[in-house]
């Protein structure tokens, strides 16, 4: 059987061949394929339901009589329960363990997207809705936790960024889906198949989640070693393997089985909440920000849209929003890439503290377009500035910002720390989403972008003196 090891010796374990000659890394096991697999189904549902649901708003609207007051609430509702689901069910995760949340919160998902199609009422679907953003605000951290905890350091960031980037390929696939929908089924009940729609495979991915081990790493915390070693082999394939019997201690010397709150804000782990939580809510505040004001500037550099409220005007507001969201997944895309290539080789401090300086520089270059008039100079300012912007946020803080909330905590208390992350960030978008409309209109383009200059400075600043670089450590040491 070998000598006795730990979790992560046995994921990080190298095999050699007869004549002693290594392969290069860990190889993965197809358990080990499968969880990141099922693991990247939390973020394309969140990407496919939230863009579905943006081309469906105005045929609810319609359908329920909405006012100005009821369409934020129905935007916002998914935005809270995605807020109030990682803060709250995310720590769920340290206490009933990965595998049963990771299964709850999906089944979660499907009960809530059966409701939303047949929501009798605008109350019903905003409920709804908020359910769905409860779910999909619980996977924010257990599934970075499931993939974290099964694979070995050298390729962690690569397959966590790989999980989250399947956030825009829901997106473009569920906006292309609605369009085909609507096409086919021109009336005001259209609607209602976009919540449909993802129902099969999210029982789907319900059932395949079943046969997941649950997380060794999580078992050794609880003192379940025997447990752990039956999960770990499920997981690498292997049946000649023993874990060392480990006795986890808190700082005060006495056994623990269990975090809690409290101990985010206190001791060594105060300078991973800071760094986890504080940086996201400030790359939340842009980039929602910039969501929220990039039709308006992509429909002044493609032409204003018509005033007339008329069909042709209606699908020509159509094509505007298509391209914007054309462009915005252009810059998403590429730079996601590009921190997934780079998240394991450079590292996560150097991506985020660069991203966050290109994303104040992306911003400076609108501001000066939007300080002058609308001459085609400033425009080509504008949109190379949110391009820019749009680039550097995915290639540093948007996706490094989720990769570390799961790397700075200890196992014990991983679910919690990432998922307060979490929450911190959507709390930004939350704010955003309230107040950056109002700020337009009192500030002025010019003064908002600036503003937002300085926070994404400010997060470079946070991000390089609160750093803790997690490339290539295991998650036993971290």
């Amino acid at each position: 059987m070998g000598h006795p090891k730990s979790v992560q010796a046995f994921i990080e374990e190298i095999p050699s061949w007869d004549d002693g000659d290594h392969l290069a890394g860990p190889p993965l096991s197809s358990m080990q394929w499968l969880v990141w697999a099922l693991a990247t189904a939390g973020k394309f549902f969140e990407g496919m339901i939230v863009f579905m649901q943006g081309v469906g708003l105005p045929l609810i609207s319609e359908q329920f009589s909405l006012t100005d007051i009821d369409k934020g609430l129905i935007t916002a509702a998914t935005l809270a329960g995605i807020l109030f689901g990682a803060l709250f069910l995310g720590g769920l995760a340290d206490r009933l363990g990965r595998k049963p949340v990771f299964i709850g919160e999906m089944v979660l998902l499907l009960v809530a997207l059966l409701v939303a199609a047949l929501a009798p009422s605008k109350q019903v679907l905003i409920g709804s809705l908020f359910v769905t953003g409860l779910a999909l605000g619980a996977d924010y951290p257990t599934a970075h936790l499931v993939i974290s905890e099964s694979i070995p350091a050298a390729i962690r960031g690569r397959l966590v960024l790989g999980a989250f980037s399947f956030q825009a390929v829901g997106a473009v696939l569920g906006t292309a889906i609605a369009a085909v929908i609507l096409g086919a089924k021109p009336d005001l009940d259209a609607w209602r198949l976009f919540y449909l729609v993802p129902v099969i495979p999210v029982a789907a991915v319900i059932w395949g989640r079943f046969f997941l081990p649950e997380s060794s790493h999580w078992l050794v915390t609880r003192g379940l070693t025997t447990k752990a070693e039956k999960q770990l082999r499920k997981l690498l394939n292997r049946q000649n393997l023993q874990l060392q019997s480990v006795q986890v201690e808190s700082e005060s010397g006495r056994p623990t089985r269990k975090g809690s709150w409290d101990q985010l804000f206190i001791g060594k782990y105060l300078r991973g909440t800071i760094l986890s939580s504080l940086p996201w809510f400030l790359q939340d505040l842009s980039t929602y920000g910039i969501g929220i004001f990039t039709p308006v500037i992509i429909a002044m550099a493609f032409g204003k849209a018509s005033q007339d409220h008329t069909m042709a005007s209606m699908i020509h507001a159509d094509l505007i929003a298509a391209r914007g969201t054309a462009l915005i997944d252009v810059g998403f895309l590429v730079g996601i890439a590009v921190a997934i290539t780079l998240a394991d080789r450079w590292g996560r401090i150097p991506l985020q503290v660069i991203g966050f300086i290109g994303c104040a520089l992306g911003l400076f270059l609108a501001a000066l377009g939007g300080g002058g008039d609308q001459s085609t100079d400033h425009l080509v300012l504008i949109v190379a500035g949110f391009l820019v912007f749009q680039f550097m946020t995915n290639f540093g803080p948007n996706a490094t910002t989720y990769l570390l909330a799961g790397e700075v905590f200890p196992t014990r208390i991983r679910g919690l720390g990432a998922g307060f992350a979490a929450a911190s960030g959507k709390m930004g978008a939350v704010l955003t989403a309230f107040f950056f409309p109002t700020l337009l209109k009192a500030w002025g383009t010019e003064r908002l972008l600036m503003a937002l200059v300085i926070t994404s400075l400010l997060g470079a600043v946070v991000t390089w003196f609160y750093r803790i670089e997690t490339k290539g450590l295991d998650m036993e040491t971290l």
